[in-house]
């Protein structure tokens, strides 16, 4: 019988491999695995959506706040691997077990003060986001905490760690001179993380309203207090353009997404500009409830303020907090925005019924919002 040369050579391969001892084949193995240099969990594979693979590893810091839960979802929907660092008890956070595939999230306890903790929590990751926020001060973390220490450690262990994309969320108003500390911390803070990682990505939203919110649902919970608004100067010289929560979700989404977003500051923005005034009555007139605003000095909103902040646990409004939403919001026309990350921005009368149904009365649960007026809007 006739036995061809490939066939030999094919033997004789099979013969060295099978003589070479369990070192050499160790030594063999471990040098393909060296070779690899991202894991098989995150390359980019499938057709796209949930059961895919995006190829992103995102740690999100704060995403158990208000915007991270979106954020999450949108990421959980493409196929991420998803780290959420948290405080709270793990019955707080079930809501997310849903948003992504089986394994995809993983949740892990930090201390925000904790550097080994911080480098534990985006070791594996890929890209960094940065939602750490809160809207009112306690004993343990002040803003100086919150909005400087927190990101800029965070920014270093992102730098560190030879992480390429690094979101982190500023505030449209943030501002030295501000009269709220509020903002003027988110102003350092964005200084420090671009001091820490020059190519992070800084978003600047406006205020955000959504279900969950607490600027549509702060002016529209008034109705409890005698169906009166206060608002200093009657909101006729505070000048607002809220941002639809889901639109900045998507913002950090595609600036993931995009490879020239590096770097960049993003002024993210709603379509239109409202007088502080005509915007609670346009929150009144959608839950069909009356409308009584009245002037009230800062001093004496202050004092009042000052009242529901001795709260323990969350405050209801806090002086600073009257301070921030009767501030104007800024015009940066040499900033990109949502059309620049391929959004169309979703106005206050497309989204405000989501927000403001459960406000209405019963009769008035079905009503149609073609019923109520737009609300007047400005160009200054």
């Amino acid at each position: 019988m006739s036995v061809s040369c490939s066939t030999l050579r094919s033997l004789n391969m099979v013969w060295c491999f099978c003589s070479c001892s369990p070192a050499v084949l160790s030594v063999a193995s471990v040098s393909t695995v060296q070779q690899r240099k991202l894991h098989h969990a995150v390359i980019p594979k499938g057709k796209g959506g949930r059961s895919s693979s995006s190829g992103v590893a995102a740690t999100v810091f704060g995403a158990t706040g208000f915007l991270g839960r979106y954020v999450v979802n949108r990421l959980g929907r493409m196929g991420s691997q998803i780290v959420i660092p948290h405080r709270c008890d793990q019955y707080d956070i079930m809501h997310f077990r849903p948003m992504g595939d089986l394994g995809q999230l993983i949740f892990m306890e930090w201390d925000a003060r904790n550097k080994d903790s911080i480098k534990r929590a985006l070791e594996n990751s890929n890209v960094v986001i940065n939602l750490v926020g809160k809207e009112w001060e306690t004993r343990n973390y002040r803003f100086e905490d919150v909005f400087v220490s927190i990101p800029q450690q965070i920014a270093r262990a992102a730098r560190e760690a030879g992480i390429t994309k690094f979101v982190h969320m500023s505030h449209l108003n943030a501002d030295i001179r501000s009269p709220s500390k509020y903002l003027r911390n988110k102003a350092v803070g964005e200084a420090a993380v671009r001091d820490e990682f020059p190519d992070a990505i800084i978003m600047k939203p406006s205020e955000l309203f959504g279900r969950e919110d607490r600027f549509f649902n702060y002016y529209a919970n008034m109705r409890w207090f005698g169906n009166a608004v206060p608002l200093m100067g009657m909101g006729k010289k505070t000048v607002k353009q809220p941002v639809h929560v889901v639109d900045v979700a998507k913002a950090i989404i595609n600036a993931i997404k995009d490879p020239d977003a590096n770097g960049k500051t993003f002024a993210l923005v709603g379509p239109n500009r409202y007088l502080l005034h005509d915007l609670v009555e346009y929150i009144y007139a959608v839950a069909h409830r009356p409308f009584v605003p009245y002037p009230l000095p800062r001093p004496l909103y202050h004092l009042a303020a000052q009242f529901f902040a001795m709260n323990p646990f969350e405050p209801w409004t806090t002086p600073d907090k009257v301070d921030r939403f009767h501030t104007t919001d800024m015009k940066y026309p040499g900033l990109p925005g949502l059309e620049d990350l391929g959004i169309t921005a979703s106005s206050v009368e497309q989204k405000a019924i989501e927000v403001l149904r459960r406000h209405r009365r019963f009769r008035y649960l079905e009503a149609d919002l073609d019923e109520t007026k737009p609300a007047k809007t400005v160009n200054y």
